[in-house]
């Protein structure tokens, strides 16, 4: 069974930064590009950011600059370096992939993580 799990939110200052994970585990042959999203009270899940298995990146406008993602394909893993965060930032952050689970990697269904809250307030 593969699972997308998140970690590294918390509480930050505005200014401050962090660095969220999300792994895959279980069962995984090949993992397609993976996202970032974010929904925060009251309003629509939005994507943060994406990166493809070649490490293409983008990211919604209002992050640029300021996050970074990246993804370590030995690991199943994906990263997301979040500096300068401002409280537009809060929410709950969850990572998304298209994820093959047996060798036939070209049959891949979609994955979500279960959220990492992240807050930002002085």
């Amino acid at each position: 069974q593969v699972r997308l799990v998140e970690s590294g939110g918390g509480l930050v200052q505005p200014g401050g930064s962090l660095r969220l994970s999300c792994v895959a585990t279980g069962t995984v042959f090949d993992i397609d590009t993976m996202n970032w999203y974010r929904q925060a009270p009251g309003k629509q899940r939005e994507l943060v950011a994406l990166i493809t298995p070649r490490h293409n990146t983008d990211y919604t406008d209002s992050v640029k600059g300021r996050f970074t993602i990246s993804r370590d394909n030995t690991k199943n893993t994906m990263y997301l370096q979040m500096n300068s965060l401002k409280p537009e930032d809060a929410g709950v952050y969850y990572c998304n992939a298209l994820i093959a689970s047996t060798i036939q990697t070209s049959r891949k269904a979609e994955y979500w993580g279960q959220g990492t809250q992240v807050t930002v307030s002085s």
